[in-house]
């Protein structure tokens, strides 16, 4: 494969850094460039571990807003190294 075959990735706006609680995490949402089937919504943790929702997001405010939701309901460290032991996410 060439790497001219990759495929090129297109990033929301709302790309962050996001601090609760001492931790940062960083939210990605991305899709393939010119793709139509949707945003893919990521939380990256600070030792690099990654949370990524299965499904498709038709907007990309739409993955922000999912973000903001399990932020605000099973907080920060749900995501990545820093869970606590009695969390399911």
């Amino acid at each position: 494969m060439n790497i001219d075959d990759d495929p090129e990735i297109e990033y929301s706006q709302f790309c962050e850094e996001v601090r609760r609680d001492g931790t940062t995490v960083t939210l990605q949402i991305y899709r393939l460039k010119g793709g139509t089937e949707g945003w893919s919504l990521e939380v990256v943790d600070s030792e690099g571990g990654s949370t990524v929702w299965e499904d498709l997001f038709a907007t990309d405010e739409d993955a922000r807003d999912e973000f903001y939701r399990t932020l605000e309901t099973e907080g920060i460290h749900s995501f990545g190294h820093d869970r606590p032991s009695e969390s399911l996410h």
